[in-house]
């Protein structure tokens, strides 16, 4: 039997997001592992993970946006498995803002935003990610809007980010 299963998100950055789960060992002494199951209705579990004898995995490759509900099993060596722990559920967040870079000419760049229509947001570009310099703000009267870096090209390198000042 599995006790308290609980979980808590960190970001995944090649395919889609990540959670971690963790849970309380089984106190059936037969027990030698874990099986994590998952899926996007609750208590129907199309994905199944055998993480074996240790209390936590994390689960990856999970889309932006949608619910997953997680349960875990212990399993002995003989095969038979525990019931279901309780069920933790996982939305997995969304980007309320975002930021792509493409080439211009004359070595500027074009970033297009992408955010909440009404919302203010400050262009930033550091060289070292220590000292951010605001370049721009723009509020968002579409969905996405470009900017253009036209000091781009008087630096060797250039790093981009956003920040939400009017939510």
């Amino acid at each position: 039997m599995l006790l308290g299963l609980f979980f808590s998100s960190i970001p995944a950055f090649a395919a889609g997001q990540s959670v971690n789960l963790a849970w309380n060992p089984s106190s059936d002494h037969n027990a030698i592992g874990y099986k994590v199951y998952y899926g996007v209705a609750s208590q129907t579990y199309t994905n199944m993970i055998n993480v074996g004898n240790v209390t936590s995995a994390n689960i990856s490759g999970l889309v932006k946006g949608v619910t997953y509900y997680f349960a875990a099993t212990s399993y002995s060596s003989t095969g038979s498995e525990s019931p279901f722990s309780n069920e933790a559920t996982y939305t997995v967040p969304t980007a309320l803002f975002d930021i792509h870079i493409r080439n211009a000419p004359a070595g500027q760049f074009i970033l297009t935003i992408a955010g909440q229509i009404g919302h203010t947001y400050e262009i930033q570009a550091t060289q070292d990610f220590k000292t951010w310099t605001v370049i721009g703000t723009v509020l968002l009267g579409v969905v996405t809007l470009d900017f253009t870096d036209t000091n781009a090209k008087n630096f060797s390198r250039r790093f981009y980010r956003l920040r939400d000042v009017l939510p």
